[in-house]
């Protein structure tokens, strides 16, 4: 074993933060005082780490075979130098294609799409309650100001959705995906829209019920616990917002989704679709193991595309993009303040956890989501992955006349209005 030892020491000393490593049989190797220290309990473990699998080191963690000290922001300043390369790299042979769609198509059926999103959303309540912010936003937040609170820059980002969309009194508003209800109420309360919003969470769906009754909005906002395919078309709504839900539809489906979203829109009317994208330019998982990584333990099924391949389904289901803003920078901050939170609460979220999974399963969703949050913090601050708002309108075919002359649906000729 002395080889991969020297392989693993000469991968230490090269990291931008210090870390000691405890082997199997309890040799030392680094700083005694490191920032990071890892416990390894086998010597396969050892190996995936001096190969930069840092996929499979987070799941030796979560499955307890080796054991992480430390500061999850060094810990993860660690793992980004550890990569024996970029995670984003092409990697499109016609047989990868083929393995990818038959995946896709497997993975995204209403049965398993209803059971991967209950997985994920219906851990527990209490234990996202513990580090989102009041409103329980679980998507990037937008930190217009640069001293923003996690709850005011959430706030900021339910409102530039609204602004965007032109939300107008009385319209009718759909908001597919629409979590715990942040931007279903928001834009209610704030806009006087008549609001309609589907999850398959069961969880959320309950907790926004009582949201809407406790307000006393039971007239004009509702929520159903449908899939987007089963919505009915017999009355179209002037505007739609998705937000943090086109990542669950798989790209086997994107064009569908799209179509759908395009039937259900009036003509003239605009759709925000607010979603993680891709770095790479063809589909596929991060690399690293870290792809797999988020597959099994947090988003099973979850598929990113690159944004030009979103823009492409979007002009193929009839959208017509008017806007896109890249807010990147936004949530890699918005996802280490989650981290943080998290981190704060160690304690509570185990007491939480272990009374909805038991002593051992309770463990693991901790550890896992304590991998997740600082790892997806670490792959937006290094570009891996992005976050795109895209605006697109379904064209009327009407063209406006005088001050608006050549323009369809009366579209503003500037962006002046989103930040007025």
């Amino acid at each position: 074993m002395e080889p991969l030892v020297q392989k693993l020491e000469a991968r230490l000393s090269a990291l931008p933060v210090s870390v000691g490593v405890a082997l199997p049989g309890g040799r030392q190797v680094g700083p005694p005082d490191a920032k990071v220290k890892l416990e390894f309990r086998d010597w396969a473990s050892l190996a995936r780490l001096a190969a930069g699998q840092i996929g499979k080191i987070a799941e030796d963690y979560v499955e307890q075979r080796i054991r992480i000290e430390g500061h999850m922001r060094d810990v993860m300043a660690a793992a980004a130098r550890l990569l024996p390369g970029s995670p984003v790299a092409s990697d499109n042979t016609w047989w990868r294609q083929v393995v990818r769609r038959a995946r896709s198509l497997a993975n995204h059926t209403p049965e398993r799409d209803a059971e991967q999103i209950r997985f994920h959303y219906d851990v527990s309540d209490d234990f996202y309650a513990l580090w989102l912010d009041p409103r329980r936003v679980y998507s990037c937040a937008y930190y217009r100001e640069a001293d923003y609170t996690l709850a005011q820059a959430q706030q900021a980002k339910l409102d530039h959705i609204c602004r965007k969309l032109m939300l107008r009194p009385g319209e009718r508003f759909l908001d597919i995906g629409a979590g715990w209800g942040g931007l279903l109420l928001w834009a209610a309360e704030n806009y006087g829209v008549d609001a309609t919003g589907i999850t398959l969470s069961q969880n959320q769906h309950a907790h926004v019920s009582r949201l809407i009754e406790q307000k006393g909005l039971q007239g004009r906002v509702r929520i159903q616990l449908l899939d987007y395919r089963d919505l009915q078309e017999h009355e179209a709504f002037d505007k739609i917002a998705s937000v943090g839900m086109f990542e669950h539809v798989g790209q086997v489906n994107m064009a569908a989704y799209f179509g759908k979203i395009h039937s259900l829109l009036k003509p003239g009317g605009l759709v925000m679709n607010h979603g993680i994208t891709a770095g790479r330019l063809t589909p596929g998982q991060l690399g690293g193991g870290m792809g797999d990584f988020i597959g099994k333990y947090i988003f099973p099924g979850g598929e990113l595309l690159h944004a030009s391949l979103v823009l492409r389904e979007m002009a193929v289901g009839g959208l017509e993009m008017v806007d896109t803003e890249n807010l990147r920078p936004h949530y890699a901050r918005t996802l280490w303040a989650w981290s943080d939170a998290l981190e704060a609460r160690l304690d509570e979220a185990r007491a939480v956890l272990e009374r909805t999974h038991g002593e051992v399963g309770g463990g693991m969703v901790l550890r896992a989501y304590r991998m997740y949050l600082s790892g997806c913090a670490m792959s937006f601050e290094q570009g891996w992955v992005s976050l795109h708002q895209i605006l697109a309108m379904r064209p009327d075919g009407h063209v406006a006349t005088g001050s608006m002359h050549g323009a369809q649906s009366a579209y503003p000729f500037n962006r002046d209005y989103m930040y007025r």
